[in-house]
């Protein structure tokens, strides 16, 4: 997955995380996906669809019986599954989902990840996520709650991070993220002697 950030511009957001971490008690990950999930229920959801379409047209414009309307309901719920099964690829389902799907499923994704990330388990709860699905083109910022800031906080970094994400400049928005951030994290959570680097500085990229 090196295509989707450059080792410089890899080094760049890393760099903008170290300096952002200088100011505060907080700690910043950032995570890009390929995409949300594997979308391995999408292809039987598809494929149940279709064939639960099958049956009218049958019913409303021939004479065949209910019988063989269930063979052929069956057929082709067979072979849209085969087909989509032995799709090459499935990056480009999200897209063709309702916007409110990819964005619970992102979100869900983001929430996950901030879990099993060890962003929870941070020494006074600072832990802040900056997630990025490229298939859904969603962007999110999880917080933990030593973290005391509303969500409209955030609102601003978020509009600027997807903006740069259509324009394709993923890297000069997440660097630009990571930079405010640090300035909201400055006032929520200043830094205290004696802290630590808690959290590594690179940039977590998945498929």
């Amino acid at each position: 997955m090196l295509g989707i950030l450059s080792e410089a511009e890899r080094a760049r957001i890393a760099a903008a995380i170290t300096a952002a971490e200088r100011g505060t008690a907080g700690e910043i990950v950032v995570m890009v996906a390929a995409r949300s999930g594997a979308y391995r229920s999408l292809p039987p959801a598809l494929a149940l669809a279709g064939a639960l379409l099958v049956p009218w047209p049958l019913i409303l414009l021939t004479g065949l019986s209910a019988t063989r309307i269930f063979l052929v309901q069956l057929v082709v719920a067979l072979a849209l599954l085969l087909g989509l099964a032995a799709a090459p690829s499935l990056a480009g389902l999200p897209r063709t989902l309702p916007r409110f799907v990819r964005r619970a499923r992102a979100r869900a994704a983001a929430q996950h990840a901030f879990r099993s990330r060890g962003l929870s388990h941070t020494r006074g709860r600072t832990g802040v996520l900056i997630y990025v699905a490229l298939a859904e083109r969603y962007a999110d910022v999880v917080t933990d709650t030593g973290i005391g800031t509303a969500p409209e906080a955030w609102q601003a970094v978020l509009a600027d991070l997807v903006t740069a994400l259509r324009r394709d400049a993923l890297a000069d928005g997440l660097v630009r993220a990571v930079e405010a951030t640090g300035m909201i994290l400055a006032e929520a959570a200043p830094p205290h002697p004696g802290d630590t680097d808690e959290l590594p500085n690179r940039v977590i990229v998945t498929e």
